[in-house]
């Protein structure tokens, strides 16, 4: 019969692994890659400042079909043109409860909409979890790297393969660079014509025209 007991063995912690020959060279690579603009078709349309960012979700107007971003703050909460950039609705004193206790209740964490999705839920992603879409249907991927950590590093690449196996500016981008910032959330929206990038101070959006740079 087994005993079941409260204490704990005492861990011994062991040496730390050296990094191995490929790693450091990696590193050493992403250290070294410096910040490009996003490749066609991408355009970069947004950077915004929101001091105490918390998350960030996705949503489609209902009458154009744009994307739609809402940012979540300490100082309320926003909503963002995924096509324009521009902030398109704002609620300076949202509802407290930023989660979903409902029957479809989802693990990730979820926000009244505003504006155009008003009296719709809203998936957001950030420092109280949940995650975004870091992939595109035409091939297009999103990494998060820390060769330098805490500051953390956003890839675009397109294609097969890690994003950093081919030459940086042809088969993968380093587009953000969180060093004065911590990173919350980063991804595609569901369409895949949307970029963001949210760290605790600012958003920053990406867009390009819907089926433009599919692959064959």
């Amino acid at each position: 019969m087994t005993k079941w007991t409260t204490n704990e063995p005492a861990a011994e912690p062991g040496p730390e692994p050296e990094l191995s020959t490929y790693q450091q060279g990696m590193r050493r690579r992403l250290l070294a890659a410096p910040v490009l603009p996003a490749p066609e078709p991408w355009r970069r349309i947004a950077y915004a400042p929101v001091g105490g960012l918390l998350g960030i979700g996705f949503a489609s107007h209902p009458r154009t079909g744009h994307d739609l971003v809402l940012v979540v703050s300490h100082d309320g909460h926003g909503l963002f043109d995924g096509v324009t950039g521009e902030k398109t609705a704002r609620d300076r004193d949202p509802q407290p409860d930023c989660e979903d206790s409902g029957p479809e209740a989802d693990p990730a964490m979820s926000c009244p909409g505003l504006g155009p999705v008003a009296g719709r839920r809203v998936r957001v992603a950030g420092l109280f979890g949940g995650g975004l879409h870091t992939t595109t249907g035409d091939g297009w991927n999103l990494e998060v790297v820390a060769p330098a950590w805490p500051n953390e590093r956003v890839l675009l690449s397109r294609g097969d393969g890690l994003p950093h196996s081919g030459p940086h500016g042809e088969r993968w981008w380093h587009i953000f660079h969180s060093h004065y910032s911590e990173l919350r959330a980063t991804g595609f929206s569901p369409s895949g014509q949307t970029l963001a990038v949210a760290t605790s101070s600012d958003l920053s959006l990406w867009t390009r025209a819907a089926g433009a740079g599919s692959m064959a």
